[in-house]
């Protein structure tokens, strides 16, 4: 599930950053060009499309006959010329009898920037999924791909697209991938496509939603802007383990550390590190989050100029909280960054724990080491999700192409490779995106735009707090904040594969495309 998070920054952050997660495992390459696609010459502007029919009884009982369709979408520049293939995989459920109302339509994207969006394809809405591991790694294959009783299909129909050089998505004629590796040209090329689905399928008097995980909530961010300057309104925005800021994600930035440490406190709750451990979940968290806002946002603001005795107040105050030393916490200035969390939480028993889900344990091959050799919940996904995909693409649908499927595309699109500059909705400049910017503009133009935020306590890549904080910066009137909903969960960053989560996270969605919906 490399899907994640290039995350972040300039190509001198990246260095940083890419070199110290595992999770991520995209290679730096010191300035060179990305090389051309070499599938490029094989993919066609001729759209293709390959339905199928299918059924799925949900978890209420409600039989939905649906159509299944694996097909590509034709972008084209403003010239008429075609750019690039866009894949989709779209569930359309049949119509009964009778029944005129236009139904939602929702896209749905992972990030990266680099991954397909097989994760959520196989693992979250669709009407089939794969079984995934919860906090310990997955046996190998054959993994059970079955019927998915909690699909969105009730709510929407689905459209799960790829990026350009992700899945089975690519470049076409004179353009190169690299015309599309970067914040503004990826946000461009998918509301190109949407708007080509609507067309297509006549489907533009549709309810529209877009459902973004990870780096796909930053770009959906700049999407609802970006399909609201054309005239495409949506109704929803679904934000599934956000970021959409990256500068605060800088190293050296105090904001960086005031992000991570309630999923710190999480994380050594689930794994009773804690010398006085909370009964609950909540409102623990709450009281960590009222202190990281407080006294620890004070004791950093202060630096060097922090007295010794506030000095060790706060380290005292941080190892209740996080179930690390009070002498590492001083020797690390009250700064500790994610992947030394991740050593040093378990390091007497010689386990590391995971990034995009902390609840996952792995071993190293040194104890005493500075940072883990891999995350856990990565190595433990690939495998189900990769096999799924295949299986189910070109077996169950016996979708028929010359081209190999991706689930990631990170030595090409990730690292210096992905241009992070973003033009803001005032035309500003930005060399590090933060598309909050954008949701906010869309939100002051269209205020009847409903906001989902889903966070996962024990997803220390994309920090709940960190998704709190970004949405509390959108500088927009109280009654639209009235728009914006936050659900947590006891689960990672791919908060589905964890099935009471999920069940929950269903009726949350339920609630939030009825009230989308209704004018209300």
């Amino acid at each position: 599930m490399r899907k994640l998070l290039t995350l972040f920054f300039s190509s001198a952050v990246l260095a940083t950053v890419l070199a110290t997660s595992p999770a991520v495992a995209q290679e730096k390459h010191d300035g060179e060009a990305a090389k051309p696609d070499p599938e490029a010459a094989v993919a066609s502007a001729v759209e293709d499309a390959q339905p199928k029919h299918g059924s799925i009884t949900t978890a209420s009982g409600r039989k939905i006959e649906y159509t299944v369709t694996p097909g590509t979408l034709t972008i084209r520049n403003d010239a008429g010329d075609p750019i690039a293939s866009m894949f989709y995989v779209g569930y359309v459920a049949n119509r009964t009898k009778g029944d005129e109302r236009e139904r939602p339509i929702t896209f749905l994207f992972n990030g990266g920037p680099g991954s397909s969006s097989m994760w959520l394809h196989m693992g979250s809405w669709g009407p089939v999924r794969v079984d995934t591991p919860t906090a310990t790694a997955f046996p190998p294959a054959p993994f059970h791909i079955g019927e998915n009783r909690l699909t969105l299909l009730d709510d929407s129909d689905l459209v799960f697209v790829d990026a350009i050089g992700t899945g089975l998505s690519r470049p076409l004629g004179k353009a190169k991938g690299e015309d599309f590796y970067g914040v503004d040209p990826d946000i461009d090329a998918f509301a190109r496509g949407i708007q080509r689905y609507l067309t297509l399928n006549d489907r533009w008097n549709a309810p529209k939603f877009v459902y973004g995980e990870s780096y796909g909530t930053l770009r959906a961010g700049g999407l609802v802007l970006a399909l609201q300057q054309r005239g495409i309104q949506t109704n929803g925005v679904i934000l599934q383990s956000s970021v959409l800021n990256y500068g605060v994600r800088q190293p050296g930035n105090n904001i960086a550390e005031l992000r991570m440490l309630p999923s710190y406190a999480a994380t050594a709750w689930y794994h009773k590190r804690l010398q006085n451990r909370p009964e609950t979940l909540e409102p623990f968290l709450t009281e960590v989050r009222a202190w990281t806002r407080g006294p620890y946002l004070l004791a950093l603001a202060q630096g060097d100029n922090l007295s010794d005795q506030d000095r060790q107040s706060i380290a005292q105050q941080m190892s209740a909280y996080t179930g690390l030393p009070v002498p590492f916490l001083l020797a690390s200035d009250l700064r500790v960054n994610l992947n030394r969390f991740r050593k040093e939480l378990l390091r007497d028993q010689r386990g590391t724990v995971g990034r995009l889900d902390s609840r996952f344990v792995g071993t190293d091959v040194d104890a005493a080491g500075e940072q883990p050799d891999y995350d856990v919940t990565d190595t433990s996904m690939s495998g189900p999700y990769v096999a799924a995909l295949n299986k189910y693409l070109f077996g169950t649908l016996g979708y028929k192409t010359k081209l190999t499927y991706r689930p990631t595309f990170y030595q090409e699109i990730g690292g210096d490779h992905w241009n992070q500059k973003h033009k803001g909705p005032n035309g500003q400049s930005m060399a590090l995106a933060a598309t909050s910017l954008d949701l906010a503009a869309t939100m002051r133009e269209n205020p009847h735009l409903k906001v989902l935020s889903l966070n996962g306590y024990y997803d220390m890549a994309t920090p709940f707090f960190g998704a709190e904080w970004d949405l509390a910066q959108l500088q927009i009137a109280p009654a639209l904040h009235k728009n914006i909903t936050l659900r947590y969960y006891e689960s990672g960053h791919m908060i589905y594969i964890a099935p009471e989560a999920m069940g929950k996270m269903k009726k949350d969605l339920d609630q939030f495309y009825s009230e989308a919906t209704s004018g209300r």
